[in-house]
């Protein structure tokens, strides 16, 4: 029996730390994204559906707004500024998607706004940006009832000539301007943590 509790109190003693190890943690990347989420803005295209064809046409929509993007996120100097520039091509951003949509023979409607939209965890080379709400520039085809493509346009991590989610030089010098050294340094953390019990080694049966 004395045998007994002593597991018994090893195993509640173990699950208290586990708790105590996840609680902490989840606390602070949770205020890690809430501060970078201050600082960046993504960009959130919604399909009509996931059908292939219209997985496909997002694609192309996300082309021709990051073409026409692309070269006006250089003039942002910051988020504020990026949203700036957002505002002021909203409309041309609308019409070059619906473009898109036209020559492609669809007639989907096209919603283009800036707003708050929940993200999963994503990854862009060595940067993983936490799960969390974040302010988009959010576009929405048709229904809007497909998979998402999703990335940073500030700093820019969406487009790079004809590639996208590069994160090239000028993102990350941007990206380390834009968010203080333990902001910055926990996008290069890991965020699959894992609980290990070789260090919790009161756990060892008694020999």
């Amino acid at each position: 029996m004395d045998q007994t509790k002593k597991v018994l109190c090893r195993v509640l003693m173990a699950s208290l730390l586990v708790a105590a190890y996840f609680g902490k943690t989840c606390y602070i990347h949770r205020s890690y994204q809430e501060d970078i989420a201050k600082r960046v803005l993504r960009f959130h295209v919604l399909a009509n559906s996931d059908s292939e064809e219209d997985q496909a046409l997002k694609l192309k929509v996300r082309d021709a707004v990051g073409s026409y993007m692309a070269p006006k996120m250089k003039e942002a100097s910051d988020v504020e500024d990026c949203e700036r520039i957002v505002e002021e091509n909203m409309q041309k951003i609308t019409a070059a998607a619906e473009e898109v949509i036209r020559e492609e023979g669809y007639d989907y409607t096209v919603t283009a706004q800036l707003g708050d939209a929940k993200f999963p965890v994503k990854t862009y080379g060595a940067y993983t940006f936490p799960a969390g709400t974040y302010e988009a520039l959010n576009l929405v085809i048709g229904a809007g009832e497909g998979h998402n493509w999703w990335c940073v346009m500030y700093p820019n991590m969406c487009f790079s000539g004809e590639e996208y989610e590069v994160v090239d030089r000028e993102a990350k010098e941007a990206l380390e301007q834009a968010l203080t050294p333990e902001e910055y340094a926990s996008l290069m953390e890991n965020k699959n943590y894992e609980v290990s019990f070789k260090y919790l080694t009161f756990l060892n049966k008694d020999r």
